[in-house]
Order: C-alpha cells, then structure tokens, then sequence
C-alpha cells in the first residue's frame, strides 16, 4: 500500500487532470449486489487500480489544476502530511473529550495555537491560559467554521433579546434577526443562513470586489429602522471568485458599534497570513469574533482541514453543549477541557429550544391572523391555525395580544421589540 502511494505521487504527472469517463460509468462496472465471499486482495486492488483511479477526481497536484481548481479543491499534499494521516488512522483515537484522548486534546489546542501565531493572530484568539477565553478548533470545512460561527451568534443574540423580551419566545424573536455578507462571498454563507433559520442580507462590493463599511453600516441602519435585529457578518478574505479582499477594519468598526459578531472566512487566502508581508490583509482582525481558514489548501495538509479559532468560546458552549452522564469526568470542569465541547461539528444539535413551529417564520403570519380574526371575531385558534397552516400555539400567542396595536405586534412593523 505505502509502495503504491509513492508510486501514485511520484508519477502523477502521467495521470489525466480531469476524470476521462461518463456520469454512471462505475454503476456500469460494479455488480448491482454486495459480494457474499471475500475476494483476494490482489483482485481489489486490480479493480482500484482499473475501476477507480480512472475517475476519482480532478487531480488537484498538477499544474494546471491548481491555476483552475485552487479556490474550490484542495490544491496539495506531502509526505508528512500522509504519514500523519495514516498514523492517526492507525491508532484511532477518540479526541471528543480529555477523558477519552489527553494527548489528542492537548496536541489540538498546542497546534493550533502554533499555527494562530504563525499567521498573526492576536493573542486573544489563543488558548495558552487556564483563563483563556479564545481558542483554536480543527474543523472539517470552511463551510461548517461559518454555520457554528453563525448558530453561536444567534444564540448570543437570541438570549440578550429574550432578556429584554422576556414575554417573547425564542421562535418569535428568530424572525428579527438579520445577517450580512458580500455579494461575493462563498455559496456556504448562504446555505449557514438557511440553516439557521435567518435572513441574510448580501452588501454590494465596490469596484475591487470588496465589502465595504460604507454600505455595511447603510444596510444595517436601514434593517434596524425597519425593526429587524442585525447579529452576524462574515467578511470573505480572498474570495473564491476573484480572491478579493473585504475591507476588515471597515466591516470590523461597523460590526463593534451594532454588536454584531464577525466571522472572518479565510478559507483560501489565510495561508498567505504565514509570510509577514501579506498580513496588511489582516488589518483589524482584533475587531473578529471568529476566524477560519483552510491548510488544506495551500499548507500542503490532507483535505479536509479547516483551522477556526474563537475570541470567546462560551457563546459556542452554550449553543452546543450538552453534559450526558457518559461523556463527565473528573477534568470536565477546568477551562481548558470545556473549550472542546465544540470539537466536532458532527456532535452539534441545531434546534432552537423553544415551542414547535412551522416551517415559516412565524412573523410572516401575523397579518394574516389579523386580518382573520377582523373577518371573524369568534372564529377558534384552532380554525386560525388550520387556515394559515401555523403552530396553534403560535396563533394562540398572536391571539393574546390583539389588544395591541398593531404596530406593537411582531412582524414587519416591529417597532415595540427592545432592541439588543
């Protein structure tokens, strides 16, 4: 096997850039039944080498790859890389908790705090204190670092409303609250938006393709003015259209004078943070809440590996934690175990912890309720929510405050939600 991957690097050249086969080709090639008998291993590999390797992927290592595909593919690997790969494959460690891995949970927070000072991270980003707020977490994707960023806001934000709110339920309050991004930013933003049951508001770049604080500050006075709660902006250093720059301290002041958390998307420029001369890109990172990036893509580091780092890792706790019975240990409580609560994206529970509701925000309906019960003074709750297809609690919410007017009830008037 360690022949055959030697093999495979040191005569990748030979090897096809783009895959030279048809969608389908494989379903044409394999039976349709899994074996009942085990095969000899020299037959599987016969059929890896026939089968697979004619279209695996677009081989990211050659030259001509890297010029088309280096924005959106992992673009290299090495040696190191692979032989760490295969160790950690071999001993198989569960670095989910101290308890289950010391040494696997102890090396992440060393590491990444070598690569956070690396690429010039303020200190605050690192977790070399037992007071540390900060910390760094390898994630999967860029992706995944923008929708854990994203779901921590929300619940920063959701809870300082619920604060001031106190007679309002978190479904309600969702319905207010507005993200931002450049209008090139990645289609994963999007997606975190959709995910987190937000609206994301997309900031028109200027001529360099760049966010700027101008119209940022703009959009946001214009939402808050039509009752709506900005709390998230990712800006994008080195998109992957055009690898161009969002303007950092202007997206940073804007964000620090409305509260707003910053995500900093790093993704496929944030290697070049390593060389001194290009950290000028950099300039008001201390203003970022979180940021990310990948060394899968220019460190030479085995997809998939995104790098995160958080300023303040209780807004994670409290959105992802959970303490069943299994996972306590003697050390669970010291600061520096609690920050991996947040470890894997695959252990996190998204669902906002409230009364069930319907697929649409519960804000779009209260017109709709209105104007029901104005046709009809005596019609039920329950033929209310029937008609418009809601939650009956939600109708019975929205049907308690009809002594309000109607400015002071949730929706696009919202003018009576105390702001954050």
């Amino acid at each position: 096997m360690v022949d055959y991957m030697a093999d495979y690097l040191e005569n990748i050249r030979d090897r096809r850039v783009y895959p030279g086969v048809q969608p389908g080709y494989l379903h044409k090639l394999l039976p349709r039944e899994p074996p009942l008998q085990p095969e000899r291993w020299d037959d599987i590999f016969k059929d890896v080498e026939e089968l697979i390797m004619p279209g695996p992927f677009s081989i990211p290592d050659r030259p001509l790859a890297v010029a088309a595909h280096a924005r959106v593919l992992p673009a290299l690997t090495c040696y190191p890389s692979i032989m760490g790969e295969m160790l950690s494959s071999a001993i198989n460690a569960l670095c989910f908790t101290w308890a289950s891995s010391p040494a696997g949970t102890e090396l992440e927070t060393i590491a990444m705090n070598w690569l956070g000072k690396s690429i010039g991270l303020p200190d605050s980003f690192l977790n070399e204190k037992d007071n540390s707020a900060g910390g760094g977490v390898i994630q999967t994707t860029a992706s995944e670092a923008t929708l854990v960023s994203l779901l921590a806001a929300r619940t920063r934000a959701l809870i300082k409303l619920s604060e001031l709110n106190p007679e309002l339920q978190s479904s309600e309050l969702l319905g207010h609250l507005i993200c931002y991004c450049s209008d090139q930013a990645h289609s994963s933003v999007e997606k975190a938006g959709l995910i987190g049951l937000v609206r994301m508001r997309y900031i028109e770049s200027d001529t360099n393709q760049s966010m700027r604080g101008g119209k940022l500050e703009e959009a946001i006075e214009g939402d808050k003015a039509r009752g709506l709660v900005p709390f998230w902006v990712c800006a994008t250093l080195g998109t992957t259209g055009s690898v161009a720059f969002d303007n950092l301290r202007e997206v940073g002041e804007v964000c620090a004078r409305h509260d707003a958390w910053l995500h900093v998307d790093a993704a496929y420029a944030g290697t070049a943070f390593l060389c001194p001369e290009y950290r000028h890109w950099l300039n008001g990172v201390e203003l970022a809440d979180s940021f990310a990036f990948n060394p899968s893509k220019w460190m030479m580091v085995n997809f998939d590996c995104t790098a995160m780092w958080v300023k303040d890792s209780t807004a994670l706790h409290r959105t992802f934690n959970v303490n069943p019975i299994y996972l306590r240990h003697e050390n669970s409580v010291s600061a520096r175990v609690a920050r991996n609560g947040f470890t894997r994206f695959q252990s996190l529970n998204f669902d906002v912890k409230d009364e069930p509701r319907s697929d649409r925000l519960v804000t779009d309906k209260v017109d709709a309720i209105l104007e029901k019960v104005e046709q009809d003074r005596h019609i039920s709750s329950y033929n209310i929510a029937e008609q418009l297809e809601i939650d009956h609690k939600t109708a019975l919410t929205h049907l308690k405050k009809l002594d309000i007017q109607k400015s002071s009830i949730l929706g696009s008037h919202t003018s009576s939600l105390k702001e954050i």
